[in-house]
C-alpha cells in the first residue's frame, strides 16, 4: 500500500493506493499517530484503493474517534467495493463518505 500525505490549513489529506490490510494497517496506523494531532480536518481519498480488511476498518474506527474530539474526517472517492464493505460492516452509519 501507498500512502500519499499532504499537511495544509490544518488539513491532513491522505490517498490510499492499494490494499489496507493486516499487513499494511499497522503503516497507516502509524503515519496517523505520527501526523493527525495538530490537525483540525482528515480527509481520505480511497480513489485507488482496492481492498480493504477488517484490519483496515479498525484504523479508520480508530481515527475517526480521535478526529471527533478535534475536528471532522471525511472519506471520498470511495469505489463500489469498498462502499459495499461500509455498508456490509454498519461503517456507513459511522463515517462521513462522500
Amino acid at each position: 500500500m501507498n500512502i500519499i500525505k499532504e499537511i495544509k490549513n490544518k488539513t491532513l489529506n491522505i490517498a490510499l493506493e492499494g490494499r489496507l490490510d493486516t499487513t499494511t494497517a499497522p503503516q497507516l496506523e502509524a503515519e496517523l499517530k505520527q501526523s493527525i494531532s495538530d490537525n483540525e480536518r482528515l480527509i481520505f481519498d480511497f480513489t485507488k484503493l482496492e481492498y480493504l480488511s477488517s484490519a483496515g476498518l479498525r484504523v479508520l474506527l480508530a481515527a475517526q474517534k480521535m478526529m471527533d474530539k478535534q475536528g471532522e474526517m471525511v472519506i471520498c472517492n470511495v469505489n463500489d467495493v469498498i462502499a459495499e464493505v461500509f455498508e456490509v460492516t454498519g461503517f456507513s452509519d459511522i463515517l462521513t463518505i462522500e
